[in-house]
């Protein structure tokens, strides 16, 4: 019998192996090794797994360009929790014969976690919590979200659940993207608007766009600064998407009101980290995705793409 090793990446919370039978690969050849450890450096991720055939990685936590593929030589099937994954160069797995494949998510986890960084903004949740904590009462007043306006950048599936949680809030909801057309608007009942207009326009901003060359940075200073002292930015979708050193200015000389965030440039955030120092932000360790729900869905695709290979018939198989 051919036998593979099988490494499940950043795990965390250490809940992996409750998730999926991974001992019963056993039966098949399989040995199931599980990191907690996050590997922040190529060359640790190399040395990692430079033995291992199967690879589970989960979302975007490890990426795997082509300078780290190219060193892997054993690596046969590269399993990504969801459907989507940028930091994956899948043009250079199949250059060499690697596999990859994904798994279904929760359409509701990342919704239902922009709108909880929201609502802690708008109230200062976290403030209020230490606050009491020690020993204190009141001392923030905050805002309501009802008759603001809410402008949606990206109007995807997630994007598409956050104008209706908009309008259930009783929000005006606006929404561009590059793509987005008169059509798509209208079908989710929201106002398609140029991007100066949104920020001009808007109490909170959220993003939902997908990374590529394309949106990298596409929230930069003059964005910011139309969004001006009242605006609230929410990102729960990449952090590379906003200019992190623009974001920085305008949370520290006042551009803005203040920003809810779960994403980052560099994750997880190292120790002195600028938004860490950053005033007015809920900030969130990319929580969006964190759900059992969506664990469920992950870990269980995965486990299932892993049997469904080893029986020579790929599911869920990602292309270039």
């Amino acid at each position: 019998m051919t036998t593979y090793r099988l490494a499940i990446l950043d795990d965390y919370q250490h809940v992996a192996e409750g998730f999926a039978p991974w001992n019963s690969l056993g039966s098949k050849g399989v040995s199931t090794t599980v990191f907690g450890k996050h590997f922040a450096s190529e060359g640790e991720v190399v040395d990692v797994l430079k033995d291992f055939e199967i690879v589970i990685a989960m979302r975007e936590r490890t990426p795997f360009p082509r300078s780290v593929i190219e060193k892997l030589p054993r690596l046969k099937l590269l399993v990504t929790t969801g459907m989507a994954n940028a930091s994956i160069d899948v043009e250079a797995a199949t250059d060499h014969g690697v596999t990859v494949c994904g798994t279904l998510g929760s359409p509701s986890a990342a919704p239902e976690m922009t709108w909880a960084l929201l609502l802690a903004f708008a109230r200062s949740l976290t403030i209020e919590e230490n606050r009491v904590r020690g020993g204190g009462w009141q001392g923030t007043v905050g805002f309501e979200l009802s008759g603001k306006t809410l402008g949606i950048v990206g109007l995807g599936k997630i994007g598409t659940r956050i104008a209706a949680y908009g309008q259930a809030f009783g929000m005006n909801v606006l929404a561009w993207s590059q793509n987005l057309t008169e059509e798509a608007a209208a079908g989710a009942g929201v106002r398609r608007v140029d991007k100066d207009e949104l920020f001009r326009e808007s109490d909170v901003v959220s993003l939902h766009l997908r990374l590529s060359e394309r949106s990298k940075g596409i929230v930069g200073e003059p964005e910011l600064r139309l969004l001006g002292p009242e605006g609230v930015l929410v990102n729960t979708a990449r952090g590379p998407l906003v200019d992190q050193d623009a974001l920085i200015r305008a949370l520290n000389d006042g551009w803005i009101r203040g920003a809810a965030l779960d994403v980052y440039d560099e994750e997880p955030l190292p120790a002195g980290h600028p938004i860490l120092g950053a005033p007015n932000t809920v900030l969130a360790p990319h929580l969006g995705y964190v759900t059992r729900e969506s664990y469920e869905r992950f870990y269980g695709g995965a486990y299932d793409d892993v049997v469904a290979w080893l029986d020579g018939a790929p599911l869920r198989q990602l292309t270039p």
